[in-house]
């Protein structure tokens, strides 16, 4: 069994988005260890935040099961740039678009972009996400809720909005929750209140959508070692990221792997409408 860091991790803080090369350690995306087996064969994929974290996760993973890639990032482009390097080195197609999805028209734009590109849709992954810590309600500007549910929520509508006319029977939606969709963490206040609406959006999706046979399923992560963590947190939440669940431990990107491919692979065709935890032993009820 591989082993994982595990805190307390160095005292590290980074300006938002924050960027991996910074991280200490630097996260694991699976780069060496991911090993597909033509799962998603000829597929075409569009992750939104897919430059790092668990969306470069995805992306190794997507591209050596077999699919084309089309990564949505802010403007993070040497993240992105290396998550292409590691697609591309497979033999798979990797564009990157950036822009702002808070934006409607931007959302047109890259659902327009990978029809134009890779000539179809099949898997829609919405992990994108911001977020940000404050200790008293009275911090929380309204700029900032509004900017936390426009970049969370409503750009996941845009997207799904956009994308699903263009995606047959067997194409699958994936979006990224949070293990505070169940149990919010009172400092995340905004990104946790999202994140439930999130998974609520999931399961109504899987019904509106099921006479079409387009699956919609959520992954709610615990906590993940990706750029956001040194960004969006106070120093000492960093130093002792992930002791709190049972494997007392932060879950690497690659953990993750799996359970997007899973729900992507046209063999889970009856999986519709469910959260799947990785959470490190917390239960999601």
């Amino acid at each position: 069994m591989k082993n994982h860091p595990t805190p307390p991790f160095e005292p590290q803080q980074q300006d938002m988005p924050g960027f991996t090369a910074d991280m200490r350690p630097v996260p694991d995306h699976g780069e060496e260890s991911y090993h597909g087996s033509g799962k998603l064969k000829g597929m075409k994929a569009l992750i939104t935040g897919g430059d790092s974290g668990i969306g470069r996760a995805v992306a190794i993973a997507y591209a050596r099961e077999g699919a084309d890639i089309v990564i949505s990032y802010l403007d993070e482009h040497d993240d992105a740039q290396e998550t292409a390097k590691w697609v591309k080195d497979v033999g798979r197609r990797c564009i990157l678009i950036p822009g702002d999805i808070q934006r409607a028209d931007h959302c047109q734009h890259l659902i327009d972009t990978t029809l134009r590109e890779l000539g179809g849709i099949d898997i829609l992954v919405n992990n994108a996400a911001h977020q940000a810590s404050f200790s008293s309600l009275e911090d929380i500007s309204d700029d900032e809720w509004r900017l936390t549910f426009e970049v969370n929520l409503h750009a996941m509508f845009y997207m799904v909005k956009r994308a699903e006319p263009h995606m047959k029977a067997g194409s699958a939606i994936i979006n990224t929750a949070s293990i505070n969709s169940d149990s919010p963490n009172p400092t995340l206040l905004a990104y946790a209140t999202s994140k439930g609406a999130i998974q609520n959006f999931t399961a109504g999706l899987a019904q509106l959508l099921a006479e079409k046979q387009i699956r919609a399923n959520a992954v709610a992560p615990g906590p993940i070692w990706t750029p956001l963590i040194p960004s969006t947190l106070p120093e000492k939440a960093v130093e002792t990221f992930g002791s709190q669940v049972p494997l007392k431990r932060a879950g690497q990107p690659a953990e993750l792997q799996t359970a997007y491919v899973m729900l992507a692979d046209p063999l889970s065709s009856y999986v519709s409408g469910a959260t799947i935890a990785v959470t490190g032993g917390k239960p999601i009820l």
